[in-house]
């Protein structure tokens, strides 16, 4: 990935609009960035940064019905993951064979089924960039974090290299990793322990550390980690359950203003992640026949899934 490449960021929400406006501003030799969604969005978008400067760039927008002509060097899949294969069908016939595909969803879901189905490489992003939409024309990029990027079978190193080079020239402190499956199941554990909390609650981020919430958390980090230990999947930092703990806490002071993503959705009426983030715990639960009331707890906390809809 070098000269003026075209990125397609599909599902100009949170996450989309801030990877499509610091590609289009910060990145050596420009890239052409366009957005795509079910609906068309203002041309000119403004970021906020964490530290509170304005950064507004016009970029091209168009909707999933009328992609650009000009084949894209690589497309970022930024809905929902419930959304997400709704997404790429709808545009999956417009691509040339061998169109880079990223996917940046939440959750342990649809990138397997994606990954088989694309006609071409597909990568897999987790990051832990905080940020949410403060109106048509406005994205709030609320905490730093990092990305990693990376294919599931451990594949397209140069791939996950270049694309890892531009986020970081942009601004979104990024590395491409030969490992990112079980790191998607390392962000699957931090999700589960924050996202359906934060959600329930409409807190944000930062107060999940005061009483009565970091009890709560506390919980599910010992929930997630009894699983997770017999799915054979270690945590980055530490051993045992202080790894998980060490990571989750880590992640809520980088976020701490942050209304996570699950908020969000709950707020404006959305269907929400729940499935994606909770589905693949309580699924391996089932599988080693540990008990998880916490997680079961919490998803009937969230009410119904309710039907996915296009991005």
């Amino acid at each position: 990935m070098s000269g003026r490449d075209s990125h397609w960021i599909v599902g100009p929400g949170a996450l989309g609009r801030l990877i499509a406006l610091r590609l289009a501003a910060r990145t050596t030799g420009g890239v052409e960035v366009t957005l795509l969604g079910r609906r068309r969005l203002p041309a000119t978008q403004t970021l906020v940064t964490p530290e509170g400067e304005r950064l507004t760039r016009t970029l091209r927008v168009t909707t999933t019905d009328n992609p650009p002509s000009r084949a894209p060097d690589a497309v970022h899949l930024t809905t929902k993951a419930h959304a997400a294969e709704a997404a790429h069908a709808a545009l999956a016939a417009r691509l040339p064979p061998g169109t880079p595909l990223v996917l940046w969803q939440n959750g342990f879901d649809c990138q397997p089924r994606l990954t088989e189905r694309h006609a071409g490489p597909v990568l897999c992003a987790t990051t832990t960039e905080g940020a949410f939409v403060a109106g048509e024309e406005r994205v709030v990029h609320a905490g730093h974090g990092q990305t990693l990027v990376g294919a599931l079978a451990g594949g397209h190193r140069d791939l996950a290299g270049g694309l890892a080079r531009r986020l970081d020239e942009a601004g979104l402190p990024a590395r491409a990793v030969d490992d990112i499956r079980d790191r998607l199941w390392q962000k699957l554990a931090v999700n589960a322990a924050i996202n359906p909390l934060v959600a329930r609650f409409r807190i944000r981020n930062g107060q999940l550390r005061d009483r009565p919430f970091r009890p709560m958390v506390e919980a599910v980090i010992a929930e997630v980690a009894t699983i997770l230990a017999a799915e054979g999947v270690a945590p980055p930092r530490g051993e045992g359950l202080d790894g998980w703990r060490t990571l989750v806490w880590a992640v809520v002071a980088g976020t701490a203003n942050n209304r996570a993503s699950m908020l969000q959705d709950v707020l404006a009426g959305r269907p929400t992640e729940r499935d994606a983030i909770l589905g693949p715990l309580l699924a391996a639960a089932r599988r080693h026949d540990i008990a998880a009331p916490r997680l079961a707890g919490l998803e009937a906390g969230l009410g119904p899934a309710r039907p996915a809809g296009r991005p």
